[in-house]
């Protein structure tokens, strides 16, 4: 495969055999077809930006659904885990899945231990969700864990230090972004929905296309109006226009 000049991460978080209203589920039809779109853009030699694949939450579709369809075009993927709901909470992965996805070449990275907001934790809050998670993790797979995905993609410089010290060595955000090679230690990402086409999809890999560069304004928007609105009364005005389901994600997930 080619060696890119700039990376595009994606983040999804939850496949469904069927369509879904709720903006987080994609049909696992459509990640097919993402999929298949990102494997020739990285077999084409004249492809500069290079799709990446992320997953947050650690929901059992990641195990049942993406983990064979990857596999079967060789692609490899990073699974930030919320560690609190892994074995305990229905529909998301257990130790045993979690282990399996490891064997098989994902990287499995952490995404807190109960999925709260990092800015709203004092120092003792930040080093369960950090440290306790990454520990946790690093003894049930046996692996070192150095990557980690901020929760509503919220952080501070507080929580970067956090995170630095916690033994991260990679932090990614939610913010859409291209990222230049090498890597940087905070990596923005752009969150996938069920409603984006493939067409749209396409348009982000084009050379010359501006569609990113209008996304990260919009996020750069959004971000202003979390300030202003608060956290409370935005996650709430997220759950209607994401028609988020009872039981999906978490109550904090807005900030994505």
């Amino acid at each position: 495969m080619t060696q890119p000049s700039g990376r595009l991460y994606l983040l999804y978080h939850e496949l469904r055999s069927a369509r879904s209203r709720y903006s987080y589920a994609l049909e696992t039809e459509e990640f097919v077809k993402q999929l298949d779109l990102f494997l020739k853009l990285r077999t084409d030699p004249q492809q500069s930006l290079w799709p990446e694949i992320t997953f947050d939450d650690g929901h059992i579709s990641n195990f049942e659904y993406a983990l064979p369809l990857l596999q079967s075009r060789n692609l490899k993927a990073s699974f930030f885990i919320t560690v609190g709901w892994t074995g305990q909470r229905a529909d998301y992965m257990g130790w045993s899945e979690l282990q399996k996805m490891h064997n098989a070449g994902q990287s499995i990275g952490a995404h807190g231990w109960t999925h709260t907001l990092l800015t709203h934790c004092d120092s003792k809050s930040l080093h369960h969700e950090l440290v306790d998670a990454r520990l946790a993790l690093e003894d049930k797979l046996g692996a070192p864990v150095t990557t980690m995905s901020l929760p509503g993609g919220r952080y501070n410089s507080q929580v970067l230090a956090a995170c630095e010290q916690a033994g991260y060595t990679q932090v990614f955000t939610s913010a859409p972004k291209i990222e230049p090679n090498p890597k940087s230690a905070t990596l923005g990402r752009l969150n996938i929905r069920g409603d984006m086409t493939l067409e749209w999809i396409t348009k982000l890999f084009q050379p010359g296309s501006n569609v990113v560069s209008g996304l990260e304004r919009q996020y750069r928007r959004k971000a202003a109006a979390q300030s202003l609105l608060g956290d409370r009364l935005y996650a709430k005005l997220w759950a209607i226009l994401n028609r988020k389901e009872a039981g999906t994600d978490a109550e904090d997930a807005a900030a994505k």
